[in-house]
């Protein structure tokens, strides 16, 4: 018997609150939740339903993001069937940073700049998914120009939910799905992959492997963020660097920060398919609908807390295009890549559809929105030039500067 000792959470949680339905009018948000995935374009112009990557926009293996786009989504609360779609805003013109239109720009990959591009709105010249104090050469950088930096000096709170950390080992050194203790929390400054122990399993995929990667997550590359290359329970930022599982109690306690960076393992966030395969599919299918799925678990759950009935947004995020074809170039505009905001506070639906911006955006555009949002400033690297988001919300809800 499986034991996935935290998903009934999931679930229970999900029915515990409703949506609320309050006049957003201009008020502004309080808490972000941004739940990154990997390694799809939103739109690519060849295979885009076969072969080795495939776009997301409908796909048939994506069947829980497409519903939120098609306006077909809902989530059962409380009892009552809730219209999710009509919380939710979407980019069709988002893409790689830098991308241009024929793409002789430089190419910011693998997955690590972007996540650094996200954070800080460049890459350090990073151009590998080295971990932060890797001794193949070290991607930690010492500045404290990047936005949880800021977050952090404004005295706004942030927290890094990562899937597969803080997770002990049985006698044979397979991990157990039930998370430390809070006071044995580290810094996850190192990637790590491996199998549960027996009875043990994914509460998302139910599978018996993890894989944590610190290339996603991005405030771990920074000394003002990570405390240093201290591993140890007491390394003064560990608090700020929490299990997933940890989010559906700070859920239900409302207690979650006021920035929240969620990262799936490498198998629930599209990266790596499991190596049985899921429901049947093998490859992309399989990398797409493990994510989707998860998302589809996630974000009712999310949706469902104080948290987000005040005032809150949820992000999905994708990190990169990629290429579609063997010595295809993804750094044009041909490809885009997804992003899709789920609030109260978004942009109306048009015609009874979700809002479709066609406005430019990329990595920097999010920054701009969270430095706007949360009020802390100065604009960080390519944030300066970037349109921020606010074309996915009501008017007034994201402020026009720091």
């Amino acid at each position: 018997m499986s034991h996935v000792r935290w998903s009934g959470a999931i679930g229970t949680f999900a029915l515990l609150a409703s949506l609320g339905s309050s006049d957003a009018g201009a008020q502004q948000i309080k808490t972000v939740f941004v739940i990154a995935m990997e390694n799809h374009n939103w739109t690519q112009p060849a295979n885009q339903f076969t072969g080795t990557i495939q776009q997301i926009f409908q796909n048939p293996a994506a069947p829980f993001i497409n519903s939120l786009v098609d306006g077909s989504a809902y989530a059962m609360v409380n009892g009552s069937l809730v219209h999710i779609s009509e919380q939710v805003a979407y980019a069709t013109n988002y893409r790689s940073v830098l991308a241009t239109p024929g793409g002789n720009n430089p190419h910011i990959h693998p997955s690590e700049p972007n996540y650094l591009w996200a954070e800080a709105g460049t890459n350090f010249g990073v151009l590998n998914d080295n971990d932060p104090f890797d001794a193949k050469g070290p991607t930690n950088q010492d500045t404290p120009l990047h936005l949880t930096g800021l977050l952090q000096d404004a005295g706004r709170t942030w927290r890094s939910y990562q899937e597969d950390v803080d997770l002990p080992k049985d006698a044979a050194g397979h991990f157990i799905n039930i998370p430390l203790p809070r006071d044995q929390w580290t810094v996850p400054l190192k990637s790590f992959s491996g199998n549960y122990a027996a009875g043990y399993a994914n509460a998302f995929d139910v599978s018996s492997q993890l894989n944590y990667a610190a290339k996603h997550n991005p405030m771990v590359f920074f000394t003002n963020t990570n405390g240093g290359n201290d591993l140890t329970p007491s390394n003064p930022l560990s608090q700020n660097y929490a299990p997933l599982q940890q989010l559906f109690m700070d859920l239900a306690a409302d207690q979650v920060a006021e920035y929240n960076w969620i990262t799936p393992n490498q198998f629930n966030d599209m990266h790596t398919a499991l190596a049985a395969g899921y429901k049947g599919l093998t490859g992309d299918p399989a990398k797409i609908k493990q994510g989707d799925d998860f998302l589809a678990q996630i974000v009712p759950v999310i949706m469902a807390s104080n948290a987000y009935k005040q005032h809150g947004a949820i992000i999905i995020w994708f990190d990169e295009s990629e290429a579609d074809a063997t010595g295809d170039n993804p750094d044009d505009l041909t490809h885009t890549i997804a992003e899709i905001v789920i609030s109260s506070r978004a942009h109306d639906n048009v015609e009874g559809l979700p809002y479709a911006s066609d406005i430019f955006y990329t990595h920097s555009s999010d920054l701009r929105t969270m430095q706007n949002i949360f009020h802390v400033g100065p604009y960080l690297g390519d944030a300066v030039t970037a349109h921020d988001l606010a074309d996915l919300f009501k008017p007034g809800v994201v402020p026009k500067k720091p």
